[in-house]
């Protein structure tokens, strides 16, 4: 069967297309630009790279389906527009499967937890989670409706070795590790209970390939693609001292002083997005439909890009 995989080098796809051109998948990734993976794989050469624009070239949707795919997997679909015209596309073509990547910033506010996926009731807190939750309902529609073989996937932040993630604080500032790497003091918000969510970019890829193995399990389904746990800011501080071999030293701040103490408005404003989304998501129905069982927890993969930053010289330790 013939795979495409839009977004194909980004932190999912890395580890995607190795597992499918393991598997026998014929394989083509798409991407804007020759970029190269996080992590280099032998399957990486085996598979077809070819270079699409969907944000530039009028034409995308007809090279797209000039490539007569069985499987899409649009990792970088984020308009509720982007997506109507691949329905629209394919939807009289031999496509047997689109799978959707949505985040879990679709979700909103928690009110009770762990989150529903299958939920209609979403009200996301920004254009990008509006537009994310709009292409979920709309797939599901056009399940019910015209049987249009849509999955949607739900990540939460997306981490590992290689990249940016995010910190204690809830924002990508480096200058947190920094502080508790040389044993300093640091202040949280509030009092340190709000949630991360850290899944590895391995196990986000390994739900979407068992989705496309268990396709009839999967159609018109949404699923969380998270780790088993999840992790509160004064946890994630905690095991950052213990990391660096330093006893914690954590202060709590109500919200508009802490936002002084951090200094930056653009990361207070990305702190506030994650922490207001403050809630647990589920891996059960993942589990039992997909036989999903996450490799990394969400220490290990925060451990494993900590190490990343320390060996790229991102943080500094102290002698």
């Amino acid at each position: 069967m013939r795979v495409i995989v839009i977004g194909a080098a980004g932190h999912i796809g890395t580890y995607l297309i190795p597992m499918l051109v393991d598997n026998g998948y014929e394989t083509t990734a798409i991407t804007r630009t020759m970029s190269q993976p996080y992590e280099d794989a032998p399957a990486w050469h085996k598979a077809e790279r070819v270079l699409l624009d969907r944000e530039n070239d009028p034409d995308f949707i007809l090279k797209l389906k000039e490539m007569k795919p069985d499987i899409i997997v649009d990792l970088v679909n984020f308009r509720i527009a982007d997506t109507k015209k691949i329905v629209e596309g394919f939807r009289d073509t031999s496509l047997s499967h689109y799978l959707y990547c949505s985040s879990c910033w679709a979700h909103g506010m928690a009110e009770t937890i762990p989150f529903d996926p299958d939920s209609l009731q979403k009200k996301p807190l920004d254009q990008y989670g509006k537009d994310k939750f709009a292409s979920e309902m709309y797939l599901k529609e056009q399940y019910r409706q015209h049987g249009f073989p849509a999955t949607i996937i739900m990540p939460g932040q997306i981490s590992g070795p290689g990249w940016t993630i995010i910190n204690p604080w809830g924002n990508t500032s480096l200058r947190v590790f920094q502080d508790i790497a040389y044993g300093r003091e640091i202040a949280l918000p509030n009092f340190g209970q709000e949630i991360l969510h850290h899944v590895h970019g391995y196990d986000v890829a390994q739900m979407f390939f068992r989705a496309i193995t268990h396709r009839n399990q999967t159609l018109g389904e949404s699923f969380d693609a998270e780790a088993a746990t999840h992790i509160t800011l004064y946890g994630y501080a905690k095991h950052m001292y213990e990391y660096f071999g330093h006893e914690p030293k954590i202060k709590f701040l109500p919200w508009p002083d802490w936002c002084r103490y951090e200094g930056n408005a653009e990361e207070c404003d990305h702190t506030y997005y994650h922490i207001a989304r403050s809630g647990v998501f589920s891996i059960e129905k993942a589990k039992r439909l997909l036989a999903y069982q996450p490799k990394y927890t969400c220490i290990e993969t925060i451990d494993l890009a900590v190490k990343s930053y320390v060996d790229r010289g991102l943080i500094r330790v102290a002698e």
